[in-house]
């Protein structure tokens, strides 16, 4: 993403998760919250890139976009805890 650099991508990514995670309820722990919603950060960057859709330039877009993906790896992993 331009203009978020590796560190505005993990710390926006980690926010993300985080958000992600209190939305929807699931107990993975603040830290695992954080690790699933940096590579949700990518996965949903990937995804909406994928299909053309554009958000919004800059940390904002990437925090909107990382929050979807990071819903979708902890919608994933709470299927296979089970």
């Amino acid at each position: 993403m331009e203009g978020v650099g590796l560190f505005g991508t993990i710390i926006v990514g980690g926010l993300a998760g985080w958000l992600a995670g209190i939305l929807m309820d699931l107990r993975f722990g603040v830290l695992m919250n954080i690790i699933i919603g940096i590579l949700g950060a990518a996965l949903g960057s990937a995804l909406f890139d994928r299909m053309h859709i554009f958000i919004m330039p800059g940390w904002w877009g990437y925090l909107v976009t990382g929050f979807v993906g990071a819903c979708i790896l902890l919608f994933l992993a709470k299927i296979v805890r089970r």
